[in-house]
């Protein structure tokens, strides 16, 4: 598969929290926690389980930092 998003980062599923449509699936990326918010279809779709390999593919419109001055 080839994309053009660059932000890509390979992670580990650690938790999946599954609602009626929506779930968060939880990953370690080299130490730091991400959650994805996807459809429970797609968790199904994708064979998504605890310790499985993935990438995540982030694309954003907007990044906002902020600074505690």
């Amino acid at each position: 598969m080839k994309l053009s998003a660059r932000n890509k980062l390979a992670g580990t599923v650690t938790t999946i929290h599954e609602g009626e449509a929506i779930a968060n699936v939880a990953l370690d990326v080299a130490g730091q926690r991400l959650v994805a918010s996807i459809t429970v279809e797609a968790v199904q779709e994708l064979g998504l389980r605890e310790g499985a390999s993935v990438t995540a593919i982030i694309k954003a419109s907007d990044v906002i930092l902020a600074t505690e001055a």
